[in-house]
């Protein structure tokens, strides 16, 4: 085993890098969860929550991973038999249909090439023929973690407002909260899943829905067995700064660390930090002759970014290479991206010097796993993050606007 000195680089898209600030504030005494000391606890996470989603509606916290607010979503609002309309952007996309199915929802998959986000026209066309309103919900993945493919929640909002249809407006931004613009209440979304290891920047273990007015009467009608993912035993309770059961406690600590310091950044700073990271990143990759997965410029994820590796080679080999030579890890490609991609992660507690060390350790790896590219990604970059390659920026920023 190769001995390796210094920290370790984890540029995989989730979990990340979690801030020394936040581990401190998980390093306390259990709490009684039932005592006035963590109602005080309860009643700031809950508020900031809110503040982060930017929403005034509830935010429910649930003691689980991504997968587990996916699971809430679905069963409080929908029954056995419901018609979903879900789009295949990659493979997070198809886990969540996955639960979906298991669940016996009649879903509808619409199908990409994994290389852009949801086809917002073809979405508005299935529910424009959906005159009788058979489809209950439409799902889409906001930053599409397999691909680095934006879609973006507000255009499928205004395609079912053209067509004036009622079915509940899903996003999972599990890794888009916290690293894009994102707005629970201004873009009309219903159920919004997030998790807390992307750009909450907290280990993984809290799980998260942002609720609509919408989504709640839904919820009331709907008459599916729920117990632990209820969402109306957690607002009840709430209330008091506590929960229904024992909650992850010292992760709300860190909660309330993690939502300090993306507070004191500023949100839209933190959101203008990870669009300029993302330029910088796409710049070396054009710089050195290879792809990324995602081939829209208005779908390119400021959280991260996946690339293509040329045919005939292996990505997990180059990432072999980076992990064993410089002690880097990055993210590997997903289904249906197995081998022919891999992710640099560039989200959460990140800044212009990490980058350039992630950068020059791909731009090594790509020597050492004799990945056919051109040098010079890493001057690119820098350029970027200098300021002086006005046209990238600039096109980064139109890519979201």
């Amino acid at each position: 085993m190769t001995l390796h000195t210094g920290r370790h680089f984890l540029q995989i898209p989730g979990p990340t890098n979690v801030p020394d600030r936040v581990l401190r504030a998980m390093d306390m005494p259990t709490l009684d969860h039932r005592g006035p000391e963590f109602a005080e606890l309860g009643h700031a996470v809950l508020a900031g929550c809110q503040r982060v989603f930017r929403t005034k509606q509830p935010v429910i916290i649930y003691p689980s991973s991504g997968t587990g607010a996916w699971e809430a979503a679905i069963v409080n609002t929908l029954s056995p038999g419901d018609k979903v309309l879900m789009a295949e952007t990659g493979q997070f996309a198809v886990l969540w249909r996955g639960i979906a199915e298991k669940f016996k929802l009649d879903v509808e998959f619409l199908s990409t090439d994994w290389r852009h986000g949801a086809d917002v026209e073809q979405i508005e066309a299935k529910l424009a023929a959906d005159r009788e309103h058979k489809i209950k919900a439409v799902c889409v993945v906001h930053n599409e973690t397999s691909t680095s493919c934006v879609t973006h929640p507000f255009e499928v909002r205004k395609a079912l407002n053209r067509i004036n249809h009622p079915a509940l407006l899903m996003v999972d931004t599990i890794s888009g909260l916290a690293s894009l613009e994102y707005e629970h209440d201004a873009w009309g979304i219903d159920v919004s899943i997030a998790g807390s290891q992307k750009g909450m920047m907290l280990p993984p273990g809290l799980g998260f829905n942002a609720l609509s007015e919408k989504a709640l009467a839904a919820s009331k009608a709907n008459t599916s067995m729920r117990s632990y993912w209820d969402w109306h035993d957690m607002i009840a309770i709430n209330k008091q700064g506590t929960f229904p059961y024992t909650p992850a406690t010292n992760l709300l600590f860190a909660l309330k660390a993690a939502i300090a310091m993306l507070e004191e950044e500023g949100l839209d700073n933190v959101f203008a930090r990870h669009m300029r990271h993302g330029a910088a990143t796409r710049a070396a990759v054009k710089a050195w002759g290879l792809d990324t997965v995602c081939l829209d410029p208005h779908a390119y994820s400021p959280a991260l970014t996946a690339v293509m590796v040329p045919d005939g080679h292996d990505a997990d080999a180059f990432r072999k290479a980076v992990l064993e030579n410089f002690d880097m890890s990055l993210g590997t490609g997903l289904g249906k991206l197995k081998g022919k991609a891999f992710r640099i992660g560039h989200m959460g507690h990140f800044n212009d010097l990490m980058l350039m060390g992630t950068l020059s350790g791909v731009e090594m790896g790509l020597d050492l796993a004799k990945i056919p590219h051109r040098s010079g990604g890493v001057l690119a970059a820098m350029e970027v993050l200098k300021g002086r390659d006005v046209v990238a920026m600039s096109k980064s920023k139109a890519a979201v606007a």
